[in-house]
């Protein structure tokens, strides 16, 4: 039996930001921006737009989904803190979803590898590779933070034709070309980067698997330590 639900999905992890809802299968709302404005002047009107848009009322939902990590440390506070504060308000439980598999589930239509890239600084990437098939997601390779080279020789090793997506292969396109040897192409600019929309349709997936959490519960994955973090770990040891 089809389980109908309304929930409210957020992507602020990386250079997009994005909201969208979801009621009974469908995409009712959706909000995305990708044009340099911080999250954290965007995210709140985003959300009022698609609640209001989609004539949902926040308290019809049943629960809210969000990328979880990693990626950009300021984003993934925004998100996570919104949801959460959301979800106390509210009481609706959290869905996390793992930011590259809510990347990577934009390319869920196409049979094949796809390897979501997102740009970590200092060469190197926020990244997972999945096999699509059949519209579900299966991981080959867990989501990390690596150094591009490792990743490349990854995908080398696999063997298999790749498509790549997200805001770290423009960065990389260079160390791309020359040193992957598997055949492999970049999704279409539409489908390229984060969206709210993948999300809340793989939270409705991992909802019936069991994969919630309360609000208090939540906490964003970030993978590596943030810059700050680093700097004064390095300071400590001079």
């Amino acid at each position: 039996m089809e389980i109908f639900m309304k929930i409210l999905g957020i992507d602020s992890s990386g250079l997009v930001a994005s909201a969208a809802v979801l009621s009974e299968g469908s995409i009712v709302a959706e909000f995305t921006v990708n044009n340099k404005q911080t999250h954290s002047q965007t995210l709140l009107p985003m959300i009022e737009q698609v609640i209001n848009m989609s004539g949902i009322s926040l308290e019809e939902l049943d629960a809210i989904a969000v990328a979880s990590g990693p990626g950009s440390f300021t984003g993934l506070r925004i998100g996570a803190s919104t949801a959460k504060g959301l979800g106390l308000a509210l009481e609706k439980p959290i869905i996390p979803v793992p930011t590259l598999e809510g990347l990577a589930y934009r390319l869920a239509g196409m049979d094949g590898v796809v390897c979501p890239l997102m740009d970590a600084r200092r060469n190197q990437v926020y990244t997972g590779i999945f096999r699509v098939q059949d519209h579900r997601l299966q991981v080959v390779s867990e989501q990390k933070a690596v150094d591009i080279h490792e990743m490349i020789q990854e995908l080398n090793e696999l063997g298999e034709k790749v498509t790549l997506l997200g805001d770290g292969v423009p960065v990389q396109r260079e160390t791309l070309q020359e040193e992957l040897t598997v055949p492999w192409q970049e999704a279409p600019v539409h489908l390229s980067r984060q969206s709210a929309a993948a999300v809340v349709a793989l939270a409705a997936i991992y909802w019936k698997e069991g994969k919630i959490e309360t609000a208090d519960e939540h906490r964003p994955e970030y993978l590596r330590k943030s810059q700050a973090e680093r700097e004064r770990e390095k300071n400590k040891t001079i």
